[in-house]
């Protein structure tokens, strides 16, 4: 079986948040079990990552830069032009006219980019079956919603009816995509999974590093500072928490990088609302340092608009950590009262869920529990096994 995966990031560009997590993570499981998988991708710097991380190497190719690792190949297209997080690569249709046919099925992830559409027409040309994941993108949230609406009336529509299957990561995405108009015999319902380290940092590390007291509690985001993660309203509900004697030398730590001036607003707010001394901005962190970062927390929050998932709250029970989500995150049904808390969107109900579970040992201590057990369900390979057998199912 050859799969050709097309997203707009890609590791070793992690900066993106989850989709570049999630897509290695599926290749590099397909990979182990025999499949043949490239991923087509987009070049955001790779000869700059190569001078600065020297484990990272790639080499020239017909079409950009390619890397293989753990059995998968990255081919990343030159990119011409960049809006944001949109770019242009013209390479892409010279891709498929040169080596679409060497593939059974076609798996695209994301909306709003110009990688995903030219690759959706040419399997339709080719009669060659693809396999559509919105990742969360479906309903627009925040941002450029006019643009959006632009974008789906000439590009989206198609994409979603010439898909073979559309992927859901939660009964949540679903219910939006057929509430949307996507055919519900269209719909796959699929999780994501969690990629945990073979070994977990020690313990203090991330603490000692922002300076923070061994008997402080500190209450974690970890994710992009964007409006649709919501980050000034669990500003807001910690500024409520400090006001209370029963919770001591709390902090919140935001961790992650800016979108859109969101931690200039953030950092401005909390001076307003008296917290900045107990409010901390360490920008991106990966690999390692954001295991310790969620190893170190007394909690973790994740207070968004919309989540189709919700993999950093998954992170978060893996690590041990309990979690508090808004009910708008896909996660949250697997999440309620095992390893963590769900509330409504807003501060007030965030604050007091956030005082419970540091105020409360025997609470927290129930939802670390329910961490492990959760945890123990939500590896990757039963998400690797479920695409194996539609792509085989879409080739026959």
């Amino acid at each position: 079986m050859r799969i050709l995966s097309v997203t707009e990031t890609y590791a070793p560009f992690l900066e993106f948040g989850g989709p570049p997590v999630k897509v290695r993570a599926l290749a590099h499981g397909l990979a182990r079990h025999g499949t043949e998988v490239t991923v087509l991708t987009v070049d955001w710097g790779v000869a700059a990552r190569m001078s600065s991380q020297k484990a990272f190497g790639a080499e020239r190719s017909t079409f950009g830069w390619t890397r293989a690792e753990n059995g998968v190949t990255a081919i990343y297209l030159p990119t011409w032009l960049r809006y944001r997080s949109l770019t242009w690569n013209p390479a892409v249709r010279r891709f498929c006219r040169a080596r679409l046919q060497d593939f059974d099925v076609a798996h695209i992830y994301g909306l709003y980019d110009f990688l995903g559409p030219p690759v959706a027409d040419a399997c339709v040309r080719r009669k060659i079956p693809y396999v559509l994941e919105p990742i969360g993108m479906f309903v627009p949230i925040v941002r450029n919603l006019r643009l959006k609406k632009i974008y789906h009336a000439w590009f989206g529509r198609r994409l979603f009816e010439g898909a073979s299957a559309i992927i859901a990561t939660s009964e949540q995405e679903a219910e939006e995509l057929a509430s949307g108009g996507v055919a519900r015999e269209k719909i796959v319902l699929r999780r994501n999974g969690v990629e945990a380290p073979a070994s977990w940092p020690e313990r203090g590390v991330f603490r000692k590093g922002l300076g923070i007291a061994e008997d402080a509690k500190v209450i974690l985001f970890l994710g992009r500072l964007s409006e649709k993660k919501s980050p000034d309203l669990l500003l807001r509900a910690f500024a409520e928490l400090s006001k209370e004697t029963a919770v001591k030398t709390p902090r919140l730590v935001f961790a992650g990088p800016d979108e859109g001036g969101m931690k200039g607003r953030l950092e401005l707010m909390a001076a307003q609302l008296g917290v900045t001394p107990q409010v901390q901005f360490t920008g991106p962190i990966f690999g390692e340092a954001k295991w310790a970062a969620y190893r170190d927390a007394d909690v973790f929050v994740l207070p968004s608009q919309n989540e189709n998932f919700g993999n950093t709250a998954a992170e978060s029970a893996a690590a041990g950590t309990p979690v508090i989500v808004t009910a708008q995150c896909g996660i949250a049904p697997l999440l309620a009262d095992v390893a963590g808390l769900v509330v409504p969107r807003k501060a007030g109900a965030l604050a007091e869920a956030i005082k419970s579970v540091i105020s409360d040992p025997d609470l927290h201590a129930r939802l670390a529990a329910g961490c492990h057990a959760l945890t123990a369900r939500l590896g990757w390979e039963e998400p690797v096994r479920e695409m194996e057998a539609l792509y085989n199912k879409l080739a026959l």
